[in-house]
């Protein structure tokens, strides 16, 4: 099996497209949502997604907060579906986002934060799904077709959404103009050449993905593809947090991947890809390095603040190759299903 001919592959090479038709097609509802949001400034803003959609989440997170100054935290889903308890939040907003908008947990959070008085907005690639139904607002994905269980496209048309509905928001045309130059910069992300870490990853059994405000989501994102489609124990940190208890696992070879954009985190970025390659450490790091011990992966720039959504596509050629040379067949990972509905 060959990489490339994985349906994994091919729909992370969709992305490009996706993302042009979704600013295109959602114009009209995203600007409604805005709009919405300006003329009745959210208390708080909760987050529910599961897998990949929480990943998007955190994602949403640091660009809400960031951006408007709205509170904003995930939602922990089993409070209202196993716990059966309502989150009380009149005059917020719940971003519920969702491949396919059918794991019953999920629509019962958003159902109890409606009834907990919040405005709720979908983010989900099948229209018409339960979650729709329950939501005040859809903003559809329109990622098309997702057939291999691992997530790609869809995820990325997710934190698009994300972006499109803050940019439109706060009325930011520097993102704006980020959002409409990205369906070009996805395809020279989609080229980068990240096999430099080929080897070390297909011998590797542990490793550390490591990110900073919005490419946190990513850096988890990251960590969870490796560890479903290709059988390694990948954790998700942040520069920060991994700078505790975590290093004290960091010994000679131990694998690093650090995705790292342009913003006020890259310096910080750069000094622990020093100290992580000071312990040993085997360390890839996107974008330039300064030290000559650290790998670095070519990069795409972008809009600081969208730069985290590139990454994740270089990163997705890296995955699938790395995948089929460690035996593994992406689209078709171990015990697992496209649609998990948990309760």
């Amino acid at each position: 099996m060959r990489a490339e001919d994985t349906r994994m592959f091919a729909e992370a090479a969709e992305a490009p497209a996706v993302v042009a038709a979704q600013l295109r097609d959602n114009a009209g509802i995203v600007a409604t949502a805005a709009a919405r949001l300006r003329d009745h400034v959210p208390s708080a803003a909760l987050i529910c997604g599961r897998g990949s959609s929480d990943n998007a989440g955190v994602f949403a997170r640091y660009l809400i907060e960031s951006g408007t100054g709205v509170l904003t935290s995930p939602m922990p889903l089993a409070v209202s579906s196993v716990y059966g308890r309502t989150p009380r939040i009149p005059g917020g907003v719940c971003l519920a986002i969702s491949q396919s908008g059918k794991s019953p947990d999920l629509v019962a959070a958003a159902s109890a934060a409606k009834a907990g008085g919040a405005f709720v907005i979908a983010l989900v690639n099948v229209e018409g799904s339960p979650l729709s139904q329950v939501a005040d607002l859809t903003i559809p994905l329109r990622a098309g077709p997702e057939l291999s269980v691992a997530a790609t496209k869809s995820f990325i048309a997710s934190l698009i959404a994300v972006a499109h509905l803050v940019a439109e928001w706060t009325q930011d045309d520097a993102l704006r103009a980020g959002l409409a130059a990205l369906p070009d910069q996805l395809e020279a992300a989609w080229r980068q050449d990240w096999s430099a870490a080929l080897p070390v990853l297909k011998a590797a059994t542990n490793l550390y993905v490591v990110g900073r405000g919005g490419g946190f989501g990513v850096a988890r994102e990251a960590a969870l593809k490796l560890k479903e489609t290709c059988g390694l124990h990948a954790e998700a940190f942040s520069t920060a947090e991994v700078r505790h208890g975590p290093m004290a696992l960091v010994r000679s070879g131990f694998p690093v991947l650090m995705l790292a954009q342009s913003d006020v985190t890259r310096d910080d970025a750069e000094d622990l890809a020093t100290d992580f390659a000071a312990r040993g450490a085997r360390v890839f790091l996107s974008g330039r390095g300064g030290d000559p011990r650290v790998t670095a992966l070519p990069s795409t720039p972008g809009h600081p603040a969208l730069e985290p959504i590139l990454l994740i596509q270089s990163f997705y050629g890296l995955a699938a190759r790395l995948s089929v040379a460690r035996g593994f067949d992406p689209d078709r990972p171990p015990y697992l299903n496209k649609v998990t509905e948990t309760v």
